[in-house]
């Protein structure tokens, strides 16, 4: 690295990867005929996008870089990114402490892109401008894509987008129609743009969010008609569908050790004012999944190359479901919420735990497998596999369950919900039979009384819902009455707004009651009741 960096010599020393990659002809190709922009310069950008882009550059499928746009937190760009020439060091975390190190090249320009720095803001709207252009990628997470609060107004900031027009936009998703905007009246020219946020039917919820905006500017007389027509024609822009999965944690102290120990100087992590944990390394994952509708208007780079799956939109479904509903969401759900009641701090010591496996194992393997569309490009049985026994026990990814845990009330229609819908529908099955799932669910009302299995308070992970929920189970303690937990968690089993179906119509509701009594009969219940429900199966 130049600048703050170390030289490439001295990285190599300390056992980095250094690409061979000319860097000023990368940025002159850049600067004249940009193709990639990318929107959310956080640790997924890092840890994968980046990654990929390079392994296209030393392919010689893509003869530009990327040019990366944060919009929430300006530290990201002046701390991480511009004092280090955009280099990132990706630190992919394998199995025994051995730390793979690569310098990633790839990321060329980056840019805080609002309009209270202008100058970097234009930037932005001129790269839309230029045809050559093919693809914006973003990583924002889910809710950088809502525009209304909880009362379905448009949140402030969006508004005043609203009222301004496509020159001035601060919310993400109108800086992203203004400069769409932008390449309609200089050219027309296609682009793909593409949501890489881990939700299902990313590009869908992508597309909704800038024609919403763009038909409320056309409205308010900021843009005319035909840019609605525009944003409409799949042949000119698309939203592509994608499944994304690598668990690229927080930068981690004991990664900056080792590194600082490997002879590597800059390993510096930063704690922003906006609470973004951020460092001059990545540390991720070896695992890792890019499936990508391929809808690509104006061209792409091959993105095979670089380990990506590219397939058509059902498919790309199907993958996103197997993941979310059976193949790895509901196990971390269910890791987390037990993990926190058992006093876990890390969800690899979990994976020490045999009743904790046993049971993840049942949700995954016997209930989830016989009923999960199978999307062929990646086989759910295989992916379950490399999950349990080489993903969620590695003791080098700092995940915990307490992470996990948050915002459970509106996972569990996805990660449970939907496979109980799939027995239910099905003649050939039936979901009352379920038990595995069901001993997960009870787990997350055991989860929300607030108490570990020894008795002792422990505080309970961020939850939209969670002061309602609370509420409803504030009178269980240990030894309530199988009546007293059934008056008390009906109403939220036969939530579907929660659970996505009634658990009661599901032959669920009555089961889930008795496990919740079984857990809370005295402290240790916990432990005592996965012993003696697992060890009969």
């Amino acid at each position: 690295m130049e600048e703050k960096n170390q030289t490439f010599d001295q990285l190599r020393q300390a056992g980095v990867y250094v690409p061979e990659i000319t860097l000023d002809e990368l940025q002159k190709e850049t600067a004249i005929s940009p193709k990639w922009l990318h929107f959310g310069g956080g640790n997924l950008y890092r840890a994968f996008h980046a990654e990929i882009a390079q392994k296209l550059i030393e392919a010689g499928e893509l003869s530009s870089g990327v040019v990366v746009c944060e919009t929430f937190d300006e530290e990201v760009i002046d701390n991480v990114y511009q004092p280090y020439g955009n280099q990132i060091l990706e630190v992919v975390m394998k199995d025994h402490d051995v730390l793979e190190k690569t310098l990633l090249l790839s990321t060329v320009e980056s840019y805080f892109a609002v309009p209270d720095r202008p100058a970097e803001y234009q930037a932005v709207q001129e790269i839309f401008e230029n045809p050559s252009l093919q693809l914006v990628t973003v990583t924002i997470t889910e809710k950088g894509y809502s525009l209304v609060n909880a009362t379905g107004d448009f949140i402030g900031v969006v508004e005043k987008d609203m009222l301004k027009g496509p020159s001035s936009a601060f919310h993400t998703m109108s800086i992203i129609a203004g400069g769409l905007f932008a390449r309609y009246k200089k050219n027309q020219a296609p682009i793909a743009l593409v949501s890489t946020d881990n939700f299902s039917k990313n590009g869908l919820k992508f597309q909704q969010a800038i024609l919403t905006i763009a038909k409320v500017w056309q409205k308010n007389d900021l843009v005319e008609a035909e840019f609605i027509d525009y944003v409409m024609n799949n042949q000119k822009v698309s939203f592509p569908w994608t499944m994304i999965d690598r668990i690229t944690p927080a930068p981690s102290e004991k990664v900056a050790q080792q590194l600082k120990a490997a002879g590597v100087e800059e390993t510096q992590i930063f704690h922003t004012q906006k609470g973004t944990n951020i460092a001059t390394f990545s540390n991720t994952e070896e695992t890792h999944y890019l499936v990508i509708e391929d809808s690509f208007p104006n061209g792409r780079p091959d993105f095979t190359k670089a380990g990506v799956i590219l397939t058509d939109r059902d498919t790309v479904d199907k993958a996103d479901a197997m993941k979310v509903t059976t193949c790895l969401n509901p196990l971390h759900t269910t890791l987390a919420v037990y993990g926190c009641v058992l006093g876990y701090q890390s969800i690899a010591e979990e994976m020490k735990d045999v009743e904790l496996v046993k049971l993840i194992k049942g949700v995954g393997y016997i209930e989830g497998l016989p009923v999960v569309d199978d999307p062929k490009i990646i086989h759910p049985q295989d992916f379950i596999d490399e999950l349990i026994t080489k993903r969620l026990p590695n003791p080098m990814i700092p995940d915990t369950p307490q992470r996990i845990a948050t915002d459970t009330s509106q996972k569990v229609a996805i990660r449970f919900g939907e496979t109980i819908r799939k027995y239910m529908e099905d003649p050939e099955k039936d979901s009352s039979q379920l038990t595995y799932i069901p001993l997960a669910i009870a787990g997350w009302i055991r989860y929300l009384v607030g108490l570990d299995d020894l008795g002792e308070a422990f505080p309970l992970s961020p939850d939209p819902l969670l002061s309602d929920l609370q509420a409803r189970t504030s009178q269980l303690t240990f030894g309530a009455s199988a009546l007293l937990v059934k008056e008390t968690i009906q109403p939220i089993l036969s939530n579907e707004q929660i659970f996505g179906v009634d658990l009661y119509e599901a032959g669920l509701g009555e089961v889930i009651e008795g496990y919740v009594t079984k857990l809370l009969a005295a402290p240790g219940a916990v432990r005592q009741t996965l012993k003696k429900e697992l060890g009969e199966k």
